[in-house]
């Protein structure tokens, strides 16, 4: 039985591989990661090794099995200067793919700048287009997620960080132009919210900086709150810390959620905006495990061996 490697993926050049997003190259017939790139091994003061990030890429030809870097997303930019681009949101409709990707303006030193969801189009993954940045709630939103409901058209859940970082959605007819609705989840913050349909029910997983949340609705519209998962440190390797920031990726039957670890950094710790934070405290790792219901309630057993093989979308 082939388990899934652990870590499945380090970025090579900065080793701050966050934020990932799975999705079928079908020009290429290969599995394609991609990430935020942060730039954890170099040194600058604050938060700026977290900004002036791409948008990194790795491939697998073989089923996840093995993943080779392939470099960053070129073309994104659409501002002159260096800027900031974070976990990206891809989907594939009618010949084409969408990204949702967030955006900040520079490379700050520290969390206060605006920013704000763009959205740009591809019909092979590597050449973008841009579209427009989207006005939605507030000047401050980030980390998108998209999928279509039930009745035809495309909602959008993303971070408000000006609403006290709820999760707030935003509706489409045609993937271009969206309406912000209002909050979905705030019993309390978070961020990176991924929703998937498995199993006869939409689920929904945030990011509370303590494990993910999860939730659930028969229709993708109200949301009940049902555990949490990979809030308890796993015994594989770059696994002995809580999973952050995830994608689901159904998979014919199969569900697997890909997230991503600080290995080495102990939460109790403080660094300042004025500080060079330590390489340890930065780096990162992605990760892979197999998702399960029981009872009703979405489980993750992080540290189980699972047959980890990736069929074509």
């Amino acid at each position: 039985m082939p388990n899934a490697p652990a870590p499945l993926f380090r970025d090579p050049i900065y080793d701050g591989a966050a934020d990932p997003t799975v999705i079928w190259n079908r020009q290429e017939g290969a599995w394609w990661l991609l990430y935020t790139s942060r730039r954890a091994n170099v040194p600058c003061r604050g938060v700026a090794w977290a900004h002036g990030t791409d948008i990194g890429i790795a491939s697998s030809v073989d089923c996840g099995r093995h993943w080779i870097y392939r470099g960053t997303l070129a073309g994104l930019e659409f501002e002159p200067g260096r800027n900031t681009f974070w976990a990206p949101e891809v989907i594939w409709h009618a010949g084409r793919y969408h990204m949702y990707v967030s955006y900040v303006r520079g490379v700050p030193q520290d969390w206060s700048s605006p920013r704000a969801i763009a959205h740009l189009t591809s019909e092979d993954l590597w050449r973008w287009q841009y579209q427009s940045t989207l006005s939605l709630s507030s000047d401050r939103v980030i980390d998108a997620a998209v999928q279509r409901m039930p009745g035809g058209h495309w909602r959008m859940w993303y971070k408000d960080e000006v609403s006290g970082s709820q999760t707030w959605a935003a509706d489409s007819d045609d993937l271009y132009c969206w309406t912000a609705r209002g909050p979905v989840i705030s019993d309390c913050a978070g961020e990176g919210p991924n929703v998937f349909y498995w199993r006869g029910s939409y689920w929904m997983v945030v990011d509370h900086w303590a494990g993910l949340g999860v939730y659930r609705s028969a229709e993708a519209e109200n949301w009940r709150r049902c555990g949490t998962i990979l809030d308890a440190p796993g015994r594989r390797r770059d696994d002995g810390a809580i999973g952050g920031h995830a994608d689901v990726l159904v998979n014919g039957e199969r569900a697997f959620i890909f997230y991503f670890t600080h290995p080495d950094w102990d939460r109790d710790e403080a660094y300042g905006m004025d500080e060079i934070h330590p390489f340890r405290v930065k780096r990162t790792a992605l990760q892979v495990a197999e998702l399960a219901v029981r009872d009703g309630m979405l489980i993750c057993d992080r540290d189980k061996d699972f047959d980890f093989q990736l069929q074509p979308d």
